[in-house]
């Protein structure tokens, strides 16, 4: 292999795919992992992040801000405490515990930053506490 050939392969080693050199924080977004959580004292919400055109699961994201309500059931106000789950161990997925006091949908917003890109992920995601 000529030493130019070698920089080439280098080069496209280190260059990562064309969909995340243009990626924004646009480009990804929060997933349930499933809408339907056992209604409960210390339920356990788990949401994946994913580059939106790859369908790629990202890590290493920083959640900087939660909210849960009942905004789905015309209850704004009803809010609740959201705690992160330390561990895990699926690349992308996200744990949270609250306590879903009522059955009924809750809304569950989040801010996020995702590492070397500009901007702010922010969803609002509707699951159902199920009894």
């Amino acid at each position: 292999m000529s030493a130019r050939s070698a920089m080439l392969a280098v080069a496209m080693a280190l260059t990562p795919p064309a969909d995340v050199l243009a990626a924004g924080a646009q480009d990804y977004e929060f997933q349930l992992v499933t809408s339907e959580v056992r209604q409960g004292v210390g339920a356990v919400i788990v949401i994946r992040l994913v580059h939106k055109s790859s369908s790629r699961a990202v890590s290493g994201a920083v959640i900087y801000a939660t909210r849960l309500d009942m905004s789905p059931e015309s209850m704004p106000t009803m809010t609740m405490p959201v705690t992160p789950v330390l561990g895990g161990d699926e690349p992308g997925v996200y744990r949270f515990r609250a306590d879903l006091v009522m059955a009924g949908g809750w809304a569950l917003t989040l801010a996020a930053k995702v590492q070397g890109e500009q901007g702010t992920v922010q969803n609002r995601l509707v699951l159902y506490a199920v009894q």
